[in-house]
């Protein structure tokens, strides 16, 4: 098995060391684990890509590249260039430093590499690592994903139905805030929502006088409803949430009839 993997989090993240791990465990003693990976951090910026200029992209070793673009940017240049003509089997986004459950799956660059791959027609899987007071402070605060990190990714492969559809299936994986031997399982879990909790700014005079805003997260220790992603995660569950790119809100297409004229 060929296998790309990137981040948000950049080449140089701890946590692209641990999705390293288990997509070696996954791709086996015969596959090829291939890194193409944001230069830079670029968490934040979804599913985003370098449309309207050129990207540098340079080789740090074999089959290791890092690129100045997003991660969506990355899968492109892994399938289209890096690989060469073959392309891969699977495409590993993470290990995200930080969940990405809930809301935060719609700002994760994480997702958006995941994303892109099922876009190309190709298996995408993001993993992200919630943090918490069981592990943030740990001597691997990633020890859970890389634990069950590969047999989740295997699981998944083997339960996921044939797709052929114009907006592929991909999976948002999050790894509980719990130490790799306090993981109760995994449970199959719709995206949720926190409620009260958004996204703001928080604004700063710099000696200048300038002032300057740094966007704020909010609470990550909140729960969303029972069923859902962040609610089986700080229940100390790794939460599977099978995606797809249509946005459309299929739920309301009867009910808004009386706007075909």
């Amino acid at each position: 098995m060929r296998i790309l993997i990137t981040n948000d989090d950049g080449i140089a993240a701890p946590g692209l060391k641990t999705l390293h791990a288990i997509a070696k465990e996954v791709a086996g003693d015969s596959g090829e684990v291939w890194t193409v990976a944001p230069a830079f951090e670029q968490s934040g910026v979804a599913h985003c890509i370098s449309y309207t200029h050129p990207m540098m992209i340079s080789k740090l070793g074999p089959r290791r590249y890092a690129a100045e673009g997003s991660p969506a940017d990355c899968v492109l240049a892994g399938i289209h260039d890096v690989m060469g003509a073959k392309a891969p089997d699977l495409i590993l986004s993470g290990v995200n430093r930080g969940n990405n459950s809930a809301e935060n799956a719609l700002y994760s660059g994480t997702l958006g590499g995941a994303m892109e791959g099922a876009l190309q027609g190709i298996p995408a899987i993001a993993l992200s690592q919630y943090f918490g007071p069981a592990n943030a402070t740990i001597d691997d605060p990633f020890e859970a994903a890389l634990s069950h990190g590969a047999d989740t990714v295997r699981r998944i492969l083997a339960a996921s139905p044939e797709d052929t559809g114009d907006y592929r299936l991909f999976y948002n994986v999050n790894f509980p805030p719990v130490r790799a031997a306090d993981v109760k399982g995994s449970r199959l879990s719709a995206q949720g929502r926190r409620p009260g909790v958004r996204f703001s700014t928080e604004p700063h005079e710099a000696p200048s006088g300038r002032k300057f805003v740094w966007i704020k997260g909010g609470n990550q220790q909140v729960p969303t409803a029972a069923g859902t992603d962040a609610a089986d995660n700080l229940e100390g569950y790794i939460s599977i949430t099978p995606m797809r790119a249509d946005l459309t809100a299929h739920d309301v297409m009867d009910r808004l009839g009386a706007l075909n004229a």
